[in-house]
């Protein structure tokens, strides 16, 4: 097919606040009409028709993408129980294996040396035995008893993030009958194994509501023990570090609220620790000190980037400050062992982690961990262990492959298990990462992260990423595929623009609802600069999600300063969405952009920015839109009517690229995946004349 496919006209007319918008393409919306699933399937024959001469170089990037791969490879087993627990993926396979095998004595903390053939090995779970036969494979809850005999795990085979939970008896690697349809991922069980909670979700694929079920029973007796009404707040459920109390975790986007029950008491009725207040967020986790039960507080109530207190378990409100409100920290999350705390913080648009040692008198001296780089992620691992002599830690970089370390905490020692494999000679030393800044419209200092081989002459080619919203940070991580971009000279870009969270809660806040036109300029401001300063001859914008609506909004905004956009299941026609609430994620979603039912200042605001309503008769860059058909978060008819209304003012070199059994993550199994990223990444080199 040559000839781009032209979407039929079906008028639709919106009235809010006084105002008219037509919509021609709102028809797309029907997934069942077979003239949508037709015209979908004509945008992928034209998609297919116009990169068809990039089949070549899609299968070299696919080919180098796997030839660095290990794909015969393990994790680094993790101690719970009288178990080790790790994971195998094998040559050919697209899915993982979980496996297990025994430790050899109590004291054993050592993680062992596993390969091919290991004592005692019990495959928990063969993800591909369970995707045999189907299209599409999630995993969603993966948990085992505390006494390590029986597996609760839930699959998705559609992509619709609707997953059936079924129990595996690990003693003899049979099913049970115990099977509940229509769950979401967060199963938990109690500390005697006979008790499983799970979520549901209501029509708007929100959780809210949490169930107990009792193994043996049927479904049907599954009783109902929490159910949140209000539709702006999610349920989740989790439980302390020490498996004292199980957590039922109440929050909207700016408002949360805990509730506990004991572990050992699954019947007994969930106790809010601190109940709600409008604005106030907060999370949990308990603690022994001194002998006494206490609850760690992490909670923004009057400290904008969160401060650190702890209380008796007996009255959570007699709280006491472990670490003030600081400007120039967000804190994070906390961690709790026997002995000491985990504590998390970003500061300078980079992840910390510290160690704060509990005695006998209370806690000890705060000491942060060095990690010797300047662009870095670091995080805690899986430490299922209450009380373990390492603390398992992960750490990454731009240019350094993922590293996972066990910090022995009576020596401050580093070990390292494991660092991911990278074939074919990978030599970290020809490459850099760095940290640049531009200016945006007001003034404020955006950071950006950059890497590239040290051998790459300015200017050069750049694909500039960007995100920017629920205050989410795009951290330093390392990328296999990457390197296919890298060593054909291309320059890759993070904007951290407003609206994430790379510099505390404050950046967020100015990139959300009557603010969050900064998320965009911010990214304009960037690419302008990475030009003006000589750094990049070509640029090409990368985004997915809400990310996906920066890409649409920058388009608008400053269509001359990118070569080609990359667009992932893109939200780009969020005033539609918003005002509906029957949709998916919509009510939860007003903190983030504000109420345009209610309120007409944002839906005036929305509209003013909102990509698919503000598309002009202007010379637009080429764009890639890439969407599932099966997404539940941001429907494929957002990026349908945008590519049409694209193709409606004449906008040329605009393609739709529709999974048709996949959701919002996108195709599944690690071999689809690196042909969806071959493909992307041929797009982009040849839009930049790297092809």
């Amino acid at each position: 097919m040559t000839t781009a496919p032209e979407a039929k006209k079906v008028p639709l007319q919106r009235e809010h606040h006084g105002d008219a918008f037509v919509d021609n393409y709102e028809w797309l919306r029907d997934k069942e009409n077979p003239e949508v699933v037709a015209y979908l399937e004509a945008e992928n024959a034209f998609t297919d028709a116009q990169t068809v001469h990039l089949g070549a170089l899609r299968e070299k990037i696919f080919g180098e993408i796997k030839n660095r791969t290990q794909e015969t490879d393990m994790s680094v087993p993790v101690r719970r129980g009288e178990w080790w627990y790790y994971s195998r993926t094998i040559e050919g396979k697209q899915y993982g294996v979980s496996c297990r095998c025994p430790i050899e004595s109590d004291d054993d903390w050592e993680p062992p040396q596993l390969d091919a053939d290991v004592p005692g090995e019990v495959v928990l779970l063969d993800a591909n035995a369970e995707a045999e036969g189907h299209d599409f494979f999630s995993l969603g809850s993966f948990t085992v008893t505390e006494d390590g005999t029986l597996l609760a795990y839930a699959v998705d085979t559609t992509g619709d993030e609707r997953y059936t939970l079924r129990v595996k008896d690990l003693r003899t690697g049979e099913m049970l009958g115990d099977e509940i349809e229509n769950t979401f991922p967060g199963a938990l069980w109690d500390n005697s194994g006979t008790f499983l909670f799970y979520l549901t979700v209501d029509d708007a694929w929100r959780p809210d509501t949490v169930w107990r079920h009792e193994l043996g029973t049927p479904a049907s007796d599954d009783v109902s023990v929490f159910h949140e009404s209000d539709e702006r707040y999610w349920v989740g459920m989790g439980t302390t570090r020490s498996r004292k109390f199980l957590v039922i975790e109440v929050g909207s986007k700016i408002t949360s609220e805990s509730r506990v029950v004991d572990a050992d008491d699954p019947t007994g009725e969930f106790k809010v620790v601190l109940p709600r207040r409008e604005g106030v967020e907060y999370g949990i986790d308990h603690v022994v000190v001194a002998g006494e039960d206490r609850f760690l507080i992490m909670h923004n109530d009057g400290a904008e980037n969160f401060e650190l207190a702890d209380a008796p378990v007996s009255d959570p409100t007699d709280q006491r400050v472990l670490i003030a409100h600081r400007d120039t920290v967000r804190l994070e999350d906390v961690e709790a062992f026997q002995d000491h705390l985990v504590v998390g913080y970003r500061r300078d648009a980079i992840s910390r982690i510290a160690l704060w040692p509990i005695n006998a008198d209370g806690y000890g001296e705060l000491t942060e961990i060095d990690f010797g780089e300047e662009l870095y992620t670091a995080a805690p691992g899986a430490n299922p262990e209450w009380s373990s002599p390492y603390l398992r830690l992960g750490f990454t970089s731009f240019i350094t492959p993922g590293r996972v370390f066990d910090f022995e905490l009576s020596t401050g020692e580093m070990h390292l298990r494991k660092e991911q494999p990278v074939l074919g000679g990978y030599d970290h030393a020809m490459y850099e990462q760095k940290r640049d800044w531009a200016v945006a419209e007001d003034g404020t200092r955006i950071p950006i992260s950059v890497v590239k081989r040290k051998d790459t002459n300015e200017p050069a080619p750049t694909l500039l990423y960007g995100y920017g919203s629920y205050e989410s940070s795009i951290d330093p991580s390392f990328s296999v595929a990457r390197l296919s971009l890298l060593d054909r000279g291309m320059v890759f870009m993070v904007a951290h623009v407003r609206g994430g969270g790379e510099m505390g809660r404050r950046w967020y806040d100015n990139g959300k609802t009557l603010t969050k036109k900064n998320t965009f300029t911010d990214f304009v401001a960037c690419a302008r600069h990475i030009r003006d300063s000589g750094q990049a001859s070509a640029v090409v914008a990368d985004g997915g999600s809400a990310g996906g609506l920066l890409m649409g909004a920058v388009a608008n905004l400053a269509p001359e300063l990118f070569d080609g956009i990359l667009a992932n299941v893109p939200f780009v026609d969020p005033l539609t969405s918003i005002l509906d609430p029957s949709l998916p994620l919509t009510v939860i979603e007003w903190d983030e952009w504000g109420n345009p039912l209610a309120d007409a200042d944002v839906y005036a605001y929305m509209k003013s920015y909102s990509p698919y309503e503000n598309v002009t008769d202007q010379k637009y860059p080429p764009i890639l839109a890439v969407t599932s058909i099966n997404d539940t978060r941001v429907l494929y008819v957002e990026p349908a009517k945008w590519v049409a209304k694209l193709r409606e003012v004449g906008a040329e070199s605009v393609l739709l690229k529709t999974e048709m059994s996949a959701g919002h993550g996108g195709v599944s199994g690690r071999y689809e995946k690196w042909k969806e990223v071959a493909f992307e990444f041929a797009w982009v080199l040849d839009r930049v004349g790297l092809s």
